[in-house]
C-alpha cells in the first residue's frame, strides 16, 4: 500500500517550518513519537522517574519487541543504547581482538568507527586493512573473498550506507562471504535503519548498530545494538554497571543474559519509549514501501542536480538511497547550506574530517549533503533545484 504522504506530513510539526532535507542528520519526529516522549516526561514530573518507569514496564519491554520485529531477531538479541556510535563501540570493544588480529574495513567507514579502529591498533596491536573500492565505489564482495583466501581476518567492519554519499554497500553479499569464511561481521546500519529493510538473517551479520534520530525519526539520544545469540558468549562487555550485571556477592557478579549485558542502568526512558513509537510508525508504513519511495526521491533529486551547470554530484555506487551529495562551483558547501537555509531549506555538509577514507582520498574537502525521506515531495525537490540553480549566478 502506498504511503499517504499528505497524512505523514500533516503528522509532522517540523515540516511546517520549511523544507527538511537533512534526514541523514536528524529527522523531525512524527506526532505519535512526540506525544509518547512528552507524555512520559510529564508523568515523570508528576510521580517521579522510578515510578513512571514502573508504570510503563510492559511498554518498555515492548520497545525490544518492536526493534526485534524490524530486524527479524529475538528480543534477547537486542540492546538499547543512547546512540549508534555507542552501540558500535560496545560491540567492537567486546570482541577478543589482540596483537596481529586483522580487521578488514572499507572506505565507507564512519569517523567514530575509524577512530576506534585506530585506537585498537594503538592499544591492542590489531592490524587494520582497508579493502579497495569496487569499480562503482562500493565494497566488492569478490575482492573480500579473495582477501580472505590469502589470509585470515578476525573481523569485517562495514558501514551499510556512508555518511558522505548515497551509495548502498552490498551488505548481504558481504555477510555471505563472512559466513562462508567464518569471520565475525559487524555492520553499521546507522544511515540504513528507517530507509530500508534490515533483516539480520538475510544480511548475515553477527552484530549490527543503528541510531534512532535519523531515518527512523526517533528522538536524539536513542540507538540499538543487535547481537546474534550464537556469538554472545564470545564477547566481554568493555564495562558493566547495575544495568548490565548483578552483584551476586561482595566479590562476585554475573552479567545479564542476552544482549542486555551491553546496556547501561541510567537512560532516558522517555526517549526509549519514543524509539519504540518511531519503530512502530515505520513498520506500520512498511519498510519496503519506505525504501521504494526514498530511493525514487533520492534518484530524482540526483538527476535534477546533475542537469545544472556548475553543479557536481558526488554519489557513487550502483545501488543508491536517499542521500545526495554535491558541490557548486564558486560556492563553498557551507555557503550553499546558509543560502538554502535563508530560503527555508535545511541541508547539511560533510567535511573530509568525517570521512577521510572516502572524501579525503577523493580530494574533496567538503560536500553538501541533502537527504530526502518519504515525507519529501516532488514540488520540494523542484524548489530546491531552482534555488541551487540560482547560486552560480548570485
Amino acid at each position: 500500500m502506498a504511503i499517504d504522504v499528505e497524512l505523514v506530513r500533516a503528522d509532522t510539526p517540523g515540516l511546517l517550518r520549511g523544507i527538511h532535507l537533512n534526514h541523514a542528520g536528524a529527522s523531525p519526529s512524527p506526532g505519535p513519537v512526540l506525544d509518547t516522549v512528552i507524555g512520559h516526561l510529564r508523568r515523570e514530573a508528576e510521580v517521579g522517574g522510578y515510578e513512571a518507569a514502573a508504570e510503563r514496564a510492559e511498554d518498555l519491554r515492548g520497545v525490544y519487541r518492536s526493534v526485534g520485529r524490524m530486524l527479524g531477531c529475538s528480543t534477547e538479541e537486542v540492546a538499547l543504547t543512547e546512540s549508534a556510535t555507542r552501540a558500535w563501540e560496545l560491540a567492537f570493544w567486546s570482541l577478543p581482538l589482540g596483537p596481529g588480529d586483522v580487521v578488514l574495513t572499507t572506505s565507507s567507514e564512519y569517523v567514530s568507527n575509524a577512530l576506534s579502529l585506530l585506537l585498537a591498533r594503538e592499544r591492542r596491536g590489531v592490524v587494520v586493512e582497508v579493502l579497495p573500492d569496487g569499480p562503482d565505489g562500493a565494497v566488492d564482495p569478490a575482492e573480500l573473498a579473495r582477501r580472505l583466501e590469502r589470509g585470515p581476518a578476525a573481523l569485517v567492519a562495514l558501514t551499510h550506507v556512508p555518511t558522505s554519499g548515497g551509495l548502498v554497500n552490498p551488505a548481504a553479499e558481504v555477510g555471505a562471504v563472512c559466513r562462508a569464511a567464518g569471520v565475525t561481521y559487524l555492520l553499521d546500519a546507522c544511515q540504513a535503519a528507517g530507509q530500508m529493510d534490515l533483516d539480520v538473517t538475510a544480511l548475515g551479520c553477527d552484530l549490527l548498530s543503528a541510531t534512532g534520530r535519523k531515518f527512523l525519526r526517533a528522538p536524539r539520544g536513542t540507538g540499538f545494538l543487535y547481537v546474534r545469540s550464537g556469538i554472545l558468549e564470545q564477547l566481554r562487555p568493555p564495562f558493566i554497571d547495575a544495568g548490565s550485571a548483578v552483584w551476586t556477592g561482595p566479590e562476585t557478579y554475573e552479567v545479564l543474559p542476552g544482549a542486555t549485558r551491553f546496556e547501561a542502568w541510567e537512560r532516558s526512558w522517555a526517549n526509549q519509549l519514543g524509539l519504540g513509537a518511531a519503530v512502530e510508525y515505520a513498520l506500520a508504513l512498511g519498510l519496503d514501501e519506505i525504501a521504494v519511495r526514498v530511493t525514487a526521491l533520492g534518484a530524482g533529486l540526483r538527476e535534477r542536480l546533475r542537469e545544472l551547470p556548475g553543479v557536481t554530484v558526488h554519489d557513487r555506487g550502483t545501488q543508491r538511497c536517499g542521500i545526495v551529495t554535491f558541490t557548486v562551483d564558486g560556492h563553498g558547501p557551507g555557503d550553499v547550506v546558509q543560502r538554502l537555509a535563508g530560503a527555508g531549506v535545511r541541508v547539511w555538509t560533510v567535511p573530509a574530517v568525517a570521512a577521510q577514507l572516502d572524501l579525503g582520498r577523493r580530494g574533496l574537502p567538503e560536500v553538501v549533503r541533502a537527504s530526502v525521506h518519504y515525507t519529501s515531495t516532488e514540488e520540494e525537490l523542484d524548489l530546491v533545484t531552482n534555488l541551487v540553480a540560482e547560486l552560480p549566478r548570485a
